[in-house]
């Protein structure tokens, strides 16, 4: 569960991959049906159906072609009304069962382009299956044969269908939404690359609430919150904290703050669920999480940094170099697993942490600005 941005308009999530695909399998199984004893062509108009052609034709179990066709209505998100074929069809038809493989069926214009190019082409029957179909908007006396899933008359976006040509490659669909009104940043950092610091100053500069995971944990533990005492007694018998009482720890904190205009989560999520469960909770407030902006610092460097700190903080983590180097290693990996999470959502930026204080804070600052 997410929200997302293309362009200058935001879009959350809809329908879900599996939702689509037992769509999808269920047409297959219709046509397949009613197309026995036949070898069928499907014709998939692109560019948006070629996500849904794939898919559809690997449900598909009997034998049958495939071959597409290029048109175009779509501009921004409304339609134009104006079809222009860029690509027609090669293939004899005279006799053959065509099924047109259409990803979203709204206004019905395309569809009667389709219709028109296929008047004069003497096939044995025409069939039209769209995954989408917008009964609300559709103005055509037009048949349509087969249809996936109807929806409202919503844009949407992801698998196969764009917003000015950015979306197609998302495997669920989105639907528009309204602008979040927060940043919401993740703010990672290897130890002794400075987070901390930054956590402050970003704070105080953007009027941002800074949520330590360390700091909640604390909290909830010395005030014996029904959270904290829940978690301590996981911690004295030297198990883990399951992620729903980090989580619930974690909601409690931004429940506090309603008025926010955002918030630095600092050390979460630590795990790929965790980054689910709180997309899930900010979606229901129609929120997001803007970024995950992590500073990059060499490891050499911080191990330098943090040996040369450990002569004065008295840390004993601070003072061993293999201690330093496998704290790191647990970094990468948590790192490496939430850093491929926000990738898929273009989420994830990666700031130079080398410099002064101010340097790093002004590239920081140059991320954040884009939120």
């Amino acid at each position: 569960m997410s929200i997302i941005k293309l362009h200058d308009k935001y879009f959350k999530t809809y329908l879900s991959e599996a939702k689509i695909a037992t769509a999808i399998k269920s047409l297959a199984k219709q046509i397949e049906s009613d197309c026995k004893n036949e070898i069928p062509l499907f014709i998939g108009i692109l560019n948006g159906s070629f996500m849904f052609a794939a898919d559809f034709i690997r449900q598909y179990k009997s034998d049958c072609e495939i071959s597409f066709v290029k048109l175009a209505s779509y501009q921004g998100t409304s339609s134009t009304g104006e079809i222009k074929q860029l690509v027609g069809i090669n293939e004899n038809l005279e006799g053959r069962t065509v099924v047109i493989l259409e990803d979203i069926i709204d206004t019905g214009n395309t569809l009667q382009e389709i219709y028109a190019i296929f008047k004069d082409k003497k096939v044995k029957q025409l069939k039209i299956a769209t995954l989408f179909f917008k009964p609300d908007v559709f103005k055509k006396e037009l048949p349509i044969d087969y249809v996936g899933i109807s929806i409202p008359d919503k844009f949407i976006v992801g698998y196969g269908l764009d917003y000015n040509g950015l979306g197609r490659n998302y495997k669920s669909i989105y639907q528009l939404t309204t602008q979040p009104k927060m940043k919401n940043i993740v703010l990672f950092g290897p130890p002794g690359a400075g987070k901390g610091t930054q956590a402050e100053l970003l704070k105080n500069k953007y009027n941002l609430i800074h949520i330590s995971t360390g700091d909640v944990f604390r909290y909830n533990i010395k005030n014996k919150t029904k959270l904290g005492m829940l978690a301590k007694s996981y911690m004295d018998k030297g198990d883990l904290v399951p992620d729903e009482v980090t989580i619930d720890m974690l909601k409690t904190e931004v429940e506090k703050n309603k008025d926010a205009k955002g918030f630095i989560f600092d050390g979460f999520p630590r795990t790929q669920s965790q980054a689910i469960a709180l997309d899930k909770f900010l979606e229901e407030k129609g929120e997001t999480i803007s970024g995950m902006v992590a500073l990059e610092v060499p490891e050499n460097l911080l191990v330098e940094r943090l040996l040369e700190r450990g002569k004065t903080s008295g840390r004993p983590d601070d003072q061993d170099e293999n201690k330093i180097r496998n704290r790191f290693n647990e970094y990468n990996t948590k790192t490496a697993v939430l850093k491929e999470f926000y990738q898929n959502q273009n989420k994830y930026f990666g700031v130079n942490g080398v410099g002064s204080i101010e340097e790093i804070t002004q590239r920081l600052s140059e991320v954040i600005d884009t939120f």
